[in-house]
């Protein structure tokens, strides 16, 4: 949905737009009573790493600076989702941190009124210096990004250096009182699997969360249902080294993405995030906006629907609500199996946003 989309809708009838103000109440409700409370923003495609599972070895082409979204169009977006009901708001990217006005971003979201939690995923590279005032902005979430705990297998995944930074990066979140402090581990079988153990011993003595989650394809990702290791698998293997029953499931919201578990002895969690073997669209509650202002209703799905090209012809707010209204109503019930994801056109998760 382009310009031509926003034209139509200028163009409906009478009858068409008291269908729509009888509805407007149900904005981020979708055909299968989906409400949708979560909204992930992506702020920019650059990264300062270079992940496998993320960025394809070629590269991708970036969107030209002046086709993203600015700051004050996140900010009108934000502000027009919350009052339709998003109670949290996550910033992503690529690496969110690398946006040069981040910092002021950050604060100008996190004081918009009614919403309840803003979040960020980072690879944690440069967060530790950033994090106390990110803090005091209003960031009460954070999840970083970390696939492996030895140097060496840092920089063969993720084509650089910086291990210690983003280790020092969750110490620093684990001082300033964020809990839990969440680590994101995608799971690669002949990768970094070995280490499924090592990761669950962060969580011994720490308020930290670690989610395990199941290798997802993407373009450009060299996905292959041989690398993913399921979370059946992963359960096996911690119970086989701590002993069955090890694992106590927690209340899961209906919402929830990740299957959570306490670990006996640790302070910390264990997570599952299992969309391969497992999917939860049942209580998907998420959407997503692009770093260049396409709404994204579903992660695999590759139906967009340009809210840039919206505010930039001119848009109202009403107009805009009526295109958002338009793209949750079409989110289908479940995203396909993975063998169909595999084989299904989409964009590079540095592009979608993480």
């Amino acid at each position: 949905m382009q310009v031509k989309d926003v034209e139509r809708w200028k163009q409906i009838d009478s009858k068409e737009r008291n269908a729509w103000n009888t509805k407007q109440e149900e904005v981020l409700t979708d055909t299968f009573g989906r409400k949708h409370t979560y909204l992930r923003i992506s702020v920019t495609e650059r990264c300062n790493l270079r992940c496998l599972y993320c960025m394809p070895e070629e590269g991708v082409e970036l969107t030209p600076k002046k086709s993203l979204l600015t700051s004050e169009e996140i900010l009108r977006l934000a502000k027009l989702f919350v009052s339709e009901g998003v109670e949290k708001i996550r910033l992503t990217g690529g690496e969110p941190t690398v946006r040069k006005d981040f910092m002021e971003l950050a604060s100008e979201l996190g004081a918009i009124p009614g919403l309840q939690h803003l979040g960020i995923t980072t690879n944690g590279i440069v967060l530790a210096k950033k994090l106390p005032m990110l803090k005091r902005s209003g960031v009460d979430l954070l999840n970083i990004s970390l696939d492996t705990l030895r140097p060496s297998t840092f920089q063969e995944l993720t084509r650089r250096n910086g291990l210690e930074k983003v280790l020092r990066s969750i110490e620093t979140a684990c001082e300033l009182g964020y809990d839990p402090v969440k680590v994101n581990c995608v799971v690669m079988r002949g990768r970094n699997d070995h280490e499924i153990l090592d990761f669950v011993e962060l969580t011994r003595d720490k308020p930290i969360n670690v989610r395990f989650i199941e290798y997802m394809p993407f373009d450009g990702n060299a996905w292959a249902d041989k690398k993913m290791v399921s979370y059946k698998e992963m359960v096996d293997l911690i119970e086989k080294r701590h002993g069955k029953g090890c694992l106590r499931r927690m209340n899961d919201g209906k919402s929830e993405v990740a299957k959570n578990f306490t670990v006996d002895g640790h302070r910390g969690s264990v997570s599952f995030v299992t969309s391969m073997t497992e999917h939860f669209c049942s209580g998907c509650s998420r959407l997503r906006i692009m770093a260049d202002g396409n709404l994204k209703v579903c992660l695999f799905g590759p139906s967009e629907v340009s809210l840039r090209d919206a505010m930039r012809s001119g848009a109202t707010d009403e107009e805009l609500l009526q295109i958002i209204s338009a793209a949750v109503d079409r989110k289908k019930a479940a995203h396909a199996g993975m063998f169909e994801l595999a084989k299904t056109k989409n964009r590079s998760m540095i592009q979608i946003g993480g």
